[in-house]
Parts: structure tokens; sequence; C-alpha cells
């Protein structure tokens, strides 16, 4: 009998700092933790001094595995911003930042987001989101980890991005309500890029487009249809992360979530 992927949580969709996430995942009774970079509007850095080695500390003492490191950052910085600007120059300083923090954390996956200030929006944006990210996934490639790039692309596009990037640690990260909230069919996208997808995978779900209180599998995103199309490309995630906002602090909703991750058996909404 095969063991199923690890579950883990998102550490910005939980309350308070990277430590009291670690506490929490380990009190959920999950396998790992994907942590932020953090910044200004985002919670204390993590690579400050003393944080990653107290977080090893920590998940050492609880059994827990550091899954990723996010620079969500990187969304109000502009991840294609102009070639030689000053914006350019700090997002390659973040890049280089996120893949350090992972690399000393041990996480095997470091990965950029493309929402609001990074938004793919016209072929020029792409052209320069898969230039910079190229450039990232060969320093990742030197570090020893994957980079992957979480958008909300159409499948054609998505696919475009992929092959401009053209380097072999770069990955597509794929989000079970992303899609939704594009307008994007979540099975298309999944036949479409397949051979590009990260290893792990975040769950959530809402309604309406918005990510709200709504249990996994409850509201109106395709977590079933993304987990059943996955299978059937012999896909198999390493892990499986929760990313709903559980921030508010309700521990029985957190632990349904789990349990049906666990079990990758959400309710039909």
């Amino acid at each position: 009998m095969t063991s199923g992927p690890l579950i883990g949580l998102a550490g910005w969709r939980l309350p308070g700092d990277h430590l009291d996430a670690v506490e929490l995942a380990h009190r959920a009774g999950v396998d790992g933790l994907q942590l932020d970079l953090g910044g200004p509007g985002r919670g204390p850095w993590l690579d400050a001094a003393g944080t990653v080695e107290r977080i090893l500390d920590d998940c050492a003492r609880y059994g827990l595995r550091p899954l990723a490191v996010a620079g969500n950052t990187l969304n109000d910085l502009g991840l294609h911003a102009p070639t030689g600007s000053q914006d350019a120059l700090r997002v390659r300083r973040v890049l280089v930042r996120v893949l350090d923090t992972a690399l000393a954390l041990g996480a095997p996956l470091a990965f950029v987001p493309s929402f609001r200030r990074s938004t793919i929006t016209d072929r020029p944006a792409l052209r320069r989101t898969a230039d910079v990210l190229a450039w990232a996934a060969g320093e990742a490639q030197a570090r020893g980890l994957l980079l992957a790039n979480e958008n909300d692309l159409d499948p054609r596009r998505a696919r475009l991005l992929a092959e401009q990037v053209a380097a072999d640690a770069f990955r597509l990260l794929l989000d079970t309500y992303n899609p939704r909230v594009a307008g994007v069919d979540a099975v298309a996208l999944i036949e479409e890029t397949h051979p590009w997808l990260a290893p792990q995978v975040h769950l959530k779900d809402g309604t309406g487009g918005v990510v709200n209180r709504d249990l996994l599998g409850d509201g109106d995103g395709p977590v079933r249809e993304a987990l059943a199309a996955l299978a059937a490309h012999g896909f198999r995630p390493e892990a499986l992360v929760l990313e709903n906002d559980y921030r508010d602090g309700d521990p029985a909703r957190l632990a349904l979530d789990i349990e049906r991750a666990r079990t990758r058996q959400p309710h039909a909404p």
C-alpha cells in the first residue's frame, strides 16, 4: 500500500507570525509547512537574524517539514518590472532572498506569485516574466531547488510561459481555486500544463470567486475535479497544501479541511 502525499499548511493563511505557524501546524497534526518571506504589510522577514534557526529547531522537535518558501512581496513589487529599473533590481534581490531562505530551511521548493502588480496582462509582461523566471530558475538549480510560479493564466498562456522559461528547475504551481477566480477551466489547465506542474499543490475553495469560510469541497471550486485530473495524468503530488483562510483561528474548520485533504475526498459542492 503506497502512502499518500504530505499534508501541509500555508503559514501566511494562519494567525500570528512564522513561529506561531509552526506551533499551530504541530498542533493541527499536519506534515509540513510553506512559509512566506514576509515584508512590509506581510509580517516579519523570514530571514531575520535567528528566525530560520528557531524554525529549524521547532520543526525538528515537532517532526515537521519545511516544504517551501514563497515570495509574496513580489505581488507588491511587480515581477515583470521594466528591465534595468529599480523595481527590477529589487525583484532580483527578493528572489535571491527567497531562494537562500529555502535552502537554509531545507525546503525543496521556492515559489513566486504573479498577481496584483505581477499579474501577466499581455505578451510583453509574459516575456519579461519568463526572462526573470529563467534567471531565477538557474539560481534555484545552482542551489538544488525547484522554482515555481503561481499565476492566473489560461492553459495556452501558462504553457507558453513554461516553454519560454525553458528551465529544468522551473515549475508551475497549481492552486485549485485560482482558475475559478480567473474564469479558467482547471481541468483544461491541468491537461495543458501537467508536465510542468510543481510537486506541491494548493488546495482551497470559495464561493463566487472569493475565498471565505467554505470548507474544502463545499464551495464552487473544482477541488474534486482537479484532483481527479491530476490522477488521470499520473501526477502524484508530493504535498497537498491547504491555503484556505484560517487567520480567524477556528481549529474545528481547519481540522475538517485537513481530514478532507488527507482522504482526498472533499465533499461535492
